[in-house]
């Protein structure tokens, strides 16, 4: 039998807190999820520091993964019972494409690394290029169950993770403004952080997507839905994934990891401190087994062993960030930026190394995009179709997504030692230092 189309013999179902159900039906699909690359997932979190912020935090890149595949193949479903192909080149849904979308959506962040976006700026790797040598390197579990299906099935589900898959039907259903990964991270990250504003109907809007020549639109009767979607990822941005206690909690894992890498290529790292299996990396000289043996875990108990360390710059990041000591913050505006020279120069005179304890913070430049129909490179436009089959997109019809579509959701800020708020760490000695510093502070705003 023709292993791609392989069923099981009973539909397996996996229980799950935001679908209630993961439903399992083809072979394909289980032996992917009992491959050792996918099951690293369980030990890389979704929201990396978001947790020190929201306690629930705690949920893996393997849950939103099968979430993702989950919502895929309802998608499907829906396509195939309400849009079926007729006539070759028709633009409505050809469910030979069906596996293709369902391995893609399961298997489109399984290139993630350790606290994922942190560790690519310090190490320049790129999950997104792991991803694809998952999908087609010949040595890993992965690619040897993809091959069953066909020589040829690696590199095609691999172009739908790169864009490059010749359906852009398919490629949307995973990568778009509404698509399967959105969908569940909004509906998942809300969840598990217990804010009810990331909240969406998912099952109006799979009811109302629809298949068309170049790509996935949305019927009139459903805009409503969209637009509460448009909203809830709004607020997601504003009140978890831009919250500033994350961010600098993110700000010290980054600065910890730069520590390190500085001092090995300065020859000041001694040999029993060498953490071994980043050493690939520190030398840039990693290979795809190197990657696949980290995961958050890794990370953190090098950061309980750097606790010991006689640096005491790596000694303190590490005892920060294990123990939920995050730096203070402060927006900055174009009104205060000149304020800052000023404000590193107070914090290096009572010792601390302005490099790793001060930062600028920019949150439009973290890893998550507003929706921008007009933008210079839109990921796509949500289309809204008309009775007579035309395509209107989404912000020229909704009064609301106009009002937000391009807007910068976010600030940037200026993180700082707590410590410079307290004056904990000396006996008056920086007693002035710390006076003025403190009065260029007002409710979290620099102030002229």
């Amino acid at each position: 039998m023709d292993y791609g189309k392989q069923l099981l013999p009973r539909e397996k179902v996996l229980r799950d807190p935001v679908h209630n159900y993961i439903h399992v039906q083809h072979q394909v699909i289980l032996d992917l999820i009992d491959t050792k690359e996918f099951q690293r997932l369980r030990r890389i979190k979704q929201l990396g520091t978001a947790s020190f912020t929201f306690h629930g935090a705690e949920h893996s890149r393997f849950s939103h993964s099968l979430g993702v595949y989950e919502i895929a193949r309802q998608i499907c479903d829906n396509f195939e019972r309400n849009f079926p192909t007729k006539v070759p080149g028709d633009g409505l849904w050809d469910d030979n494409e069906r596996l293709v979308v369902l391995c893609a959506a399961l298997l489109h962040d399984i290139g993630h690394g350790p606290y994922s976006h942190t560790f690519e700026h310090i190490f320049a790797t790129n999950h997104e290029q792991v991803t694809v040598a998952i999908l087609t390197a010949p040595e890993t579990e992965v690619n040897a169950v993809l091959r069953r299906v066909s020589p040829d099935f690696p590199e095609q589900v691999a172009s739908v993770i790169t864009h490059d898959y010749p359906n852009p039907q398919v490629v949307q259903m995973i990568s778009s403004q509404i698509d399967a990964d959105r969908m569940d991270y909004l509906l998942r990250d809300a969840y598990n952080t217990g804010t009810e504003y990331g909240k969406f109907d998912l099952t109006r809007i799979l009811r109302v997507m629809q298949p068309y020549k170049d790509g996935i639109a949305f019927s009139m009767d459903g805009m409503h839905a969209v637009e509460d979607y448009i909203l809830s990822r709004f607020q997601m941005y504003l009140q978890v994934y831009f919250h500033p206690v994350s961010r600098a909690m993110e700000v010290i894992l980054q600065h910890l990891l730069q520590r390190m890498k500085t001092l090995y290529d300065e020859n000041e790292l001694p040999d029993e401190a060498v953490p071994y299996l980043l050493l690939p990396f520190l030398e840039n000289n990693f290979t795809l087994a190197d990657y696949l043996k980290l995961d958050d875990g890794v990370l953190t108990t090098y950061f309980i062993t750097w606790q010991d360390f006689d640096d005491p710059i790596i000694s303190d990041l590490a005892g920060r960030f294990l123990n939920r000591r995050p730096l203070k913050s402060v927006s900055v505006t174009t009104a205060t930026q000149k304020l800052l020279p000023k404000m590193r120069q107070l914090i290096a005179a009572v010792g601390y190394d302005i490099t790793y304890y001060t930062a600028i913070n920019n949150s439009y430049d973290l890893p998550y995009d507003a929706y921008d129909p007009n933008s210079a490179s839109p990921k796509t436009q949500i289309e809204i179709s008309q009775p007579d089959g035309s395509l209107i997109e989404l912000s020229t019809l909704s009064d609301i997504v106009a009002a937000i579509s391009g807007k910068m959701t976010g600030d940037e800020r200026f993180f700082f030692p707590k410590e410079m708020l307290t004056g904990d760490i000396t006996e008056n000695l920086f007693a002035a230092t710390y006076q003025e510093f403190q009065s260029h502070i007002l409710n979290g705003t620099l102030i002229p």
